[in-house]
């Protein structure tokens, strides 16, 4: 039996993302870990995966902090194309953690949302 390919991207600084990972793991799966902010997204990256989440770019807007207001992007009528150029510009912006799993792609918050994509251990 072949192990899924699991991807992780991963912020080790967001309790979110720790406890995702810890769950993955738990679950007898060993994910490749994405540090997203050491290795930023690619505009084609992020585009696939808003794709296969079936999200645009404000669903994963992450406002908490202080620089989508700085860059003005918490205004209405901020269009995708700015938010996925300021996404890729600065990684940060991107809600995390996301999850890839042969079942899926999520945006694991809640954390609980990885259970909807991991595999089952037979």
């Amino acid at each position: 039996m072949t192990t899924p390919s699991i991807t992780l991207f991963h912020n080790p600084a967001c309790s979110t993302s720790r406890q995702v990972l810890a769950m993955i793991r738990d679950a007898g799966f060993e994910p490749q870990v994405v540090e997203y902010l050491k290795t930023p997204y690619t505009r084609e990256q992020l585009s696939s995966l808003l794709q296969a989440m079936g999200l645009g770019p404000r669903a994963v807007l992450r406002t908490k902090g202080d620089l989508a207001g700085e860059l003005g992007l918490d205004r209405p009528g901020v269009d995708d194309e700015t938010l996925l150029q300021a996404m890729v510009a600065h990684p940060v912006l991107v809600e995390r953690p996301i999850v890839v799993t042969p079942l899926g792609t999520r945006l694991c918050r809640p954390k609980e949302r990885v259970l909807e994509v991991l595999p089952s251990r037979a």
